[in-house]
């Protein structure tokens, strides 16, 4: 490391700092998934020497490296070069980390469980968590890294849909490129990890400071901000536990925004520390000065609750900015061209940001004293978008409680609330992830109301000419959708078969009253995956070990920051 220092060269900076001699890390916790790839390479196949080799899923990697880091505190510059130097140019994390680069998912077309997206979960804390603890370790390490241009963007070959396209579907918000996936692969066999780098228009490996890559992170977040409601999930993988997996495309993230505001806190408090400009790629740049600039100008509607229509009127304005910047990049690259970001504009987006996400806290506060987890957004008439909100969630608690926001006196009500919750179970003295609930037995389900059904001359008729494409009446008089249909989706087609026939009247009338109807019966957009479905493991009964110890971490912190603040002696002791 002395000699990396020492050294002019930019990538032998780069690749010096990365270089980790670890022999081992964490693989997924279960090799039964069949996306998993396992190579655990522990000794040279031709001399059985052991060898320094590690891979794994980039969140589980680094979930073990935040307490690896404090066996070996010295590791930690290398954690933080590996943890963004393996993150694209629009902010995201790909699928797996290894010693020699990173690795993506790839659609296979006769393998059903091959998929693609970000795991965005985790992203944004996992990497305070690093940016803390260099910071506590050696203070001021971290600023001299800000404006030095060591650092570099993962190429992964996904393009994230526009705007405009995610907003209409956004469950299927990226494509993958297989002719860059191709291509990055032939790079990759001539020049090593360096060959899934990105490259300006002239070829050359663009370089990047930690200040403009802390900026592409955030950016990346923010840009999916919907007010009042959380951090936007779209991006096709789960987010924060995968346990709730479901939840991509309408679910929107309180527990991420909890640590974003923890994030730009302690932006702020390193940015204030450092004096001048920083100088960060031009397209960049125009991003961050449009998400400024939306923030100002919609500064004054925190005075109040937001309404439908000016929420999505900024979450327009943010997606939109967020689009241009990666359609700019993928269309034409990088420019090479550099521009001044000053200290203070930092300061000012960090502060003006951190008034919408504590607004958006302030108003993810239940009556019971808790705080909402996730949420769900529904756009409504291409005007507006609503929220709604899920139940209870140990890791809501964990989340806001980490994030800072709460006084002393908050916090202890938080937890005074829990202990009165559903999440509490007294004969374990400990919480549940999720508070148990009543499901609905197989017959209680597809079942629509006579209400709905008499809404509907479409659905009366088919009914009145025993055609069951849509729907059937049962012989106790209850009425069914088709038992073949998954989803939406398959209600769609099955519309648009009908409506060639003496039923198209019918079908152009009715056809968004009967999609309601579908969601209304199946409420297909709270539908959170096992967490909210089955009993045991991640799910419905579940004391979950890493969200205890989570808790118990973030009631030291907040005891911490009670006794610093010198908070009164009855709320220490509640």
């Amino acid at each position: 490391m002395d000699l990396v220092k020492k050294d002019e060269d930019a990538d032998f900076k780069r690749l010096g700092y990365e270089y980790l001699p670890l022999k081992f890390s964490r693989r997924h916790g279960d090799p039964s998934r069949p996306w998993n790839r396992f190579s655990i390479n522990m000794v040279d196949e031709k001399d059985g020497s052991k060898i320094l080799d590690y891979e794994g899923n980039w969140r589980d990697i680094f979930q073990n490296w935040e307490a690896l880091a404090h066996s070996y505190p010295a590791f930690i510059d290398s954690m933080i070069h590996k943890f963004v130097n393996a993150s694209t140019f629009e902010g995201y994390n790909p699928y797996r980390v290894t010693k020699d680069g990173f690795d993506w998912e790839i659609i296979e077309e006769d393998d059903p469980w091959s998929y693609i997206g970000y795991w965005g979960d985790h992203q944004i804390i996992y990497l305070l968590k690093f940016l803390e603890f260099i910071e506590d370790y050696f203070p001021s390490k971290l600023g001299s890294y800000l404006g030095e241009e060591i650092f570099v963007y993962a190429n992964v070959p996904y393009k994230i849909k526009t705007y405009g396209d995610i907003l209409n579907n956004p469950k299927d918000t990226i494509d993958f490129d297989t002719e860059l996936h191709e291509e990055l692969m032939e790079y990759k066999e001539k020049l090593g990890a360096d060959g899934t780098l990105i490259r300006d228009r002239e070829g050359s490996m663009v370089k990047a400071n930690l200040m403009e890559k802390l900026l592409v992170t955030t950016l990346a977040k923010i840009s999916n901000f919907i007010p009042e409601a959380g951090i936007w999930m779209n991006t096709q993988r789960p987010e924060w536990n995968d346990a709730n997996n479901a939840l991509v495309g309408n679910g929107v993230s309180m527990v991420t925004l909890y640590y974003l505001r923890r994030f730009m806190v302690f932006l702020k408090q390193i940015v204030s520390h450092t004096d001048g400009e920083y100088l960060i790629s031009s397209e960049l740049v125009k991003f961050f000065k449009h998400v400024h600039h939306t923030f100002n100008l919609n500064a004054g509607l925190l005075n109040g609750k937001i309404s439908d229509k000016d929420r999505k009127t900024i979450l327009d304005q943010l997606g939109i900015a967020g689009s241009d910047y990666r359609t700019i990049i993928y269309a034409n690259g990088f420019s090479g061209k550099k521009m001044a970001l000053s200290q203070s504009e930092i300061l000012d987006f960090i502060e003006v940001s951190n008034r919408f996400l504590e607004h958006t806290i302030r108003s993810n506060k239940r009556e019971d004293e808790l705080y909402h987890a996730y949420n769900l957004m529904t756009v409504e008439n291409d005007k507006e978008v609503s929220i709604s909100y899920l139940p209870v969630m140990l890791e809501g608690q964990v989340a806001v409680l980490s994030s800072g926001f709460l006084s002393a006196e908050e916090s202890l009500r938080l937890l005074n609330g829990m202990k009165s919750s559903a999440l509490f179970r007294p004969d374990q003295y400990s919480y549940l992830l999720y508070p148990n609930k009543d499901l609905p037995t197989f017959t209680e389900k597809n079942i629509i109301p006579e209400n709905f059904v008499e809404s509907s001359v479409l659905l009366k008729t088919l009914i009145s000419d025993n055609n069951t494409d849509i729907i059937e009446k049962d012989i106790e008089g209850l009425y069914h959708f088709n038992g073949n249909f998954n989803n939406a989706e398959n209600l769609k087609q099955a519309l648009e078969e009908i409506s060639a026939g003496p039923y198209s009247d019918l079908v152009e009338r009715d056809r968004e009253l009967i999609l309601d109807i579908f969601e209304e019966v199946f409420n297909h957009k709270a539908f959170t995956g096992r967490s909210g479905t089955f009993f045991g493991y991640e799910g419905l009964g579940s004391i979950y070990w890493h969200m205890v110890s989570k808790l118990l971490l973030s009631v030291y912190e907040t005891c911490d920051k009670a006794f610093e603040n010198k908070a009164n002696e009855q709320t220490i002791d509640g």
